[in-house]
Order: structure tokens, then sequence, then C-alpha cells
């Protein structure tokens, strides 16, 4: 029950870390909330590190378990992130979560791939409905072309769902990484793994900063967006914390796809902060459903899901490795 609750408490902070971005974005640009989240979780994973043993595991090292991690924090927390982070601001947090979702899809294709893991028809059934999403979202589009709207926000559909397409990309790789640099790692492993990651996408997004000589920008953060986006890194970083303790005491069968809930959040707390800012209707709403359940289905242990849907009988032929 412990590990239930921690998993639930890392999903609703999931959702209000989006939330909370989603409303920095709105004055803010992607540079600066890139200068801020990154950098931020830097301290705040050292210290949970050197609670945990992080350090201690990291001096047993080898060269691989290094470059895995610093992989997996540039395409995470750089290409991700910033894909989510644009794809949220040109769509709004909710249009973009259908299209983000298909991250688990890739995820799922390489593991297969690389790491020998199997894929069931329950399986598939997820990857459809993962799939369904962002089709429902292109039809959107189309139902309301031309229609007129009280809000002031406008999806910019194009370059929203190609952002989506970099985020979804870059989440869907790095646990990939993730795993090849954890190997046979345990709890230690992979917090020194999380903290390597942050301080390899800080170095990157300092010298972009400077690179592009931006840093007049970044300084001049408006004060009201500046706030925002440090609640969504506190919030960010508070959502990793609870899932890696969720890890620790329960199942991963259990914590993945209670995770998954983390987009219902989003979509709740989005509806608290965002309402003027987001787009809500029957088709955003069900595509982000379907999403999840699809999502679920594609994270999740096959027979703890059947047995929670009292599907257990059909466990031989739903749960069974098609390849």
């Amino acid at each position: 029950m412990f590990g239930v609750l921690l998993s639930l408490a890392s999903a609703a902070f999931f959702g209000l870390n989006n939330a909370t971005l989603r409303r920095g974005v709105i004055k803010g640009t992607v540079l600066q909330a890139m200068a801020i989240t990154v950098p931020f979780g830097v301290p705040v994973f050292a210290v949970i590190a050197a609670i945990m043993g992080g350090f201690e595991a990291m001096a047993s090292w080898g060269l691989a378990p290094w470059i895995w991690m610093i992989l997996a924090g540039l395409v995470h927390f750089v290409v991700g992130r910033f894909g989510n982070y644009k794809a949220t601001q040109l769509l709004g947090s909710t249009l973009s979560t259908p299209i983000q979702q298909l991250s688990i899809i890739l995820a799922l294709l390489l593991a297969v791939v690389f790491l020998g893991e199997n894929i069931t028809l329950l399986n598939l059934i997820g990857i459809a409905l993962v799939v369904v999403g962002p089709m429902m979202v292109v039809q959107r589009k189309k139902a309301t072309t031309g229609t007129s709207t009280k809000k002031d926000f406008i999806p910019q559909y194009g370059p929203g769902l190609f952002w989506g397409g970099v985020c979804a990309f870059g989440y869907g790789t790095s646990p990939l990484f993730v795993a090849l640099g954890i190997a046979d790692g345990g709890i230690a492993d992979s917090l020194g793994g999380l903290l390597v990651s942050y301080v390899a996408a800080t170095v990157v997004v300092i010298l972009w900063i400077i690179a592009i000589r931006q840093t007049g920008e970044v300084t001049g953060l408006d004060r009201g967006a500046r706030g925002w986006f440090l609640l969504s890194a506190l919030f960010v970083a508070l959502s990793q914390l609870f899932r890696y303790v969720a890890l620790a005491v329960a199942p991963v069968s259990v914590v993945v796809p209670i995770q998954r809930l983390s987009v219902v959040f989003r979509l709740i707390f989005n509806a608290i902060l965002n309402r003027d800012h987001e787009v809500f209707d029957s088709w955003v709403v069900g595509s982000i459903l379907l999403s999840v359940i699809g999502a679920v289905a594609l994270a999740g242990d096959s027979a703890t899901i059947l047995t929670w849907i009292g599907l257990e009988t059909h466990q031989s032929w739903l749960s069974h490795p098609l390849f």
C-alpha cells in the first residue's frame, strides 16, 4: 500500500510539474525554462545520491555506465525536455499529451531489439490505443478548422506535432541508455546515474546558451515566469524522488502502471491552473484517456494488469510473448 501511495504522489507531481511549466512558457521562453529546470536538478539529486549511496555506487563503475548515463541525460533532459517544453508552448499541455505518449512505443521497441524483451498481445493492444491518441488530435484539428474561439490561446499544430515527436524520441530512447548503464545495479546506481545525467545535461545547456549568445535573454526572465519555472523544477524533482523510493518498496509491475496516471493529473491540474490557455474538449479528453489505457497496457506487467481487470483466465493468450 505504501508503494502505491508513493507512486500516486510521483504521478501527481509529474502532472503538477507540467501544469506549472505550461503557465511559465506563456510569458517565458523554452530556453529560459531549460536554463532553470535542468541545473536545478543537480544540487537536489546530489543530496539524494549522497544520502542513498549513489556516490559509493559510482565509485565502482567502469567506463560504460558513465557513457550510457551521460547519453541518457543528453537525450532525455536536453532533446526530450526541449521537445516537451516546445510542444507544450505551441499546443498546450493537454493537446500535446497524446503525441508525447508515443515515447512508450519507442521505448518498448528498443527494449525488444536491444534488451531481449518480449511483446505480448496485450502490448499490441496498448500500441494501437497509444497510436489512436495522436490520430484523434489530428482529427480534432480538422474538426475545428475555421471555427472561432473566445480563448486567447490558438494551438500551432504543425510545429507543435513536430516538437511533440522530438519529445517522444528523447523520452523513448533514454530508458534504453539508463537500462544499459544500470545493468545489474540497484537503486543507488540509479540515483548516481540520474545525477550524472543531470550534470551532463546542465553542462550542455550552459554551453548552448553561451554559444548562441542568449545569456541576456535568460537573465532577463520575467519574474512571474521565473517563479513558475522554479515550481516546475521543484515538482519534477519531487516526482523523481517519490518514483525511486516507490521502486525500492514496490514491484515495477505496480509502480509503472500507476505512474501513467500522471497524464490524468496533468489534465486535472491544467484545468485548474491554465483553463484559458489550454484546449479542453471531447477530442482531447478522449485521446488522453485512450493513451493512458494504452500506456498502462504497454508499461505494466501483463499478468498483474489482467488480474486487476478480472481477465486472469485469459492470461495464457493475452500475455503470451508473440516475438
